[in-house]
């Protein structure tokens, strides 16, 4: 980024005005408008004077950019590290080391307290040469601390969910182990299958960490193959059937001829899972499956497949909409970690289709996910 055209240590470009008077939009010869950016900037010149202070750093630092244009850095911008040292006296930009390059991201105080994050970049005439422009960024840190809090609360969250399963797996094995010619067979038995239920537990919580992970740094990986969405819907409606589920609690209706579907079909599998399991748990009724063929999310295509569950029960509160795809929703009566639907809308997502929710005419929750047919790259 281009910061001025000064030819030495107090010069100014001929004919232009000076820094306080500066036109919006044109700020020290930046070559963009400033007011563009998402962050706060602050230009300070060869004499330490401010030449550019644009409207995130008026928003972030409650300074009026007329104040500030003109006024020494450190007059303009008093900051403080977290130990109450003035930070411009104790890094020195313009008297300190020529070897310097800038000082990277840190934490640092505005007056009254607050925390803002903030790095600088030195630019030089030449290397050690001297300080031609002074360039500081500044962020506000709610961002910063609204995602900390939220590794904190998965962390929380992970180590009661693996709490409970591991004690009773530890409880029951040492037990056995103690006391193995105390019990009978039956017992044995229903010791193991508790313990081999909670190891079940536990895998699935893995699993999902596992996938949050991949969805929040963009890595979940989608093996695209040929999924015929009636057949998979049909497969876990036979489950639940065979676990005791009563067969007309589900109405599955596929419209004919739906597209050529390529999608993952272990994940698509866990959207399905996840879906039917919060219609069949959390819902009541009958639990309707509409499998249609739509319009596709994608520009480039002109159809999709869309699948809708719904079902008859009290239906999400209208307050709750916007946030059944956040990490750790949980609806009244709602068990589990909270991360079912998250992980459902990234999947869906890193296919390149989308999620919604809403009310079924039957006032219980609908959920529609819709996919574009696409294809693997070596068919495209």
């Amino acid at each position: 980024m281009s910061v001025g055209t000064s030819s030495g240590p107090g010069a100014q470009d001929a004919g232009s005005p000076p820094a306080a008077s500066r036109p919006p939009g044109d700020h020290a010869g930046l070559g963009i408008d400033p007011d563009q950016l998402p962050d706060g900037l602050v230009v300070a010149d060869e004499q330490g004077h401010v030449i550019c202070f644009n409207a995130a750093a008026e928003r972030i630092t409650a300074v009026r950019a007329q104040d500030a244009l003109g006024q020494r850095l450190e007059k303009a911008l008093p900051l403080e590290d977290l130990e109450g040292r003035r930070w411009w006296q104790l890094t020195d930009p313009y008297g300190g080391l020529a070897i310097r390059v800038g000082q990277p991201e840190r934490n640092l105080l505005l007056p009254g307290g607050r925390e803002v994050l903030v790095c600088a970049r030195y630019v030089r005439t030449r290397p050690t040469g001297p300080l031609r422009r002074l360039v500081v960024t500044l962020r506000d840190t709610e961002a910063r601390r609204r995602t900390e809090r939220s590794h904190a609360e998965l962390i929380a969250t992970v180590a009661h969910e693996l709490r409970s399963p591991l004690t009773s797996v530890k409880g029951f094995t040492a037990t056995l182990l103690a006391k193995w010619e105390r019990f009978t067979d039956d017992q044995k038995r229903l010791m193991l299958e508790t313990v081999d239920a909670d190891a079940d537990r536990v895998t699935r919580l893995i699993a999902e960490l596992l996938d949050i992970s991949r969805i929040d740094s963009g890595r979940l990986e989608v093996r695209r193959q040929p999924v015929d969405m009636g057949a998979a819907v049909g497969r876990h409606i036979q489950a639940y059937v065979a676990a005791g589920q009563p067969a007309d609690r589900f109405l599955l209706r596929v419209q004919q001829p739906l597209p050529d579907l390529w999608a993952d079909p272990d994940k698509i599998d866990q959207v399905l899972s996840n879906l039917l399991e919060n219609a069949v748990r959390h819902g009541e009724g009958t639990v309707t499956i509409d499998v249609t063929a739509t319009a596709s999310p994608r520009e480039d295509e002109d159809t999709g497949t869309s699948v809708t569950v719904s079902d008859e029960g009290p239906g999400i509160p209208e307050e709750s909409m916007n946030r059944v795809f956040t990490r750790f929703w949980r609806g009244s009566k709602r068990g589990g970690t909270g991360l079912g639907l998250y992980i459902v809308k990234g999947i869906v997502e890193a296919h390149g289709g989308t999620i919604t929710v809403g009310r079924a005419p039957g006032a219980g929750a609908e959920f529609r996910f819709t996919l574009p047919v696409s294809a693997p790259a070596y068919l495209a």
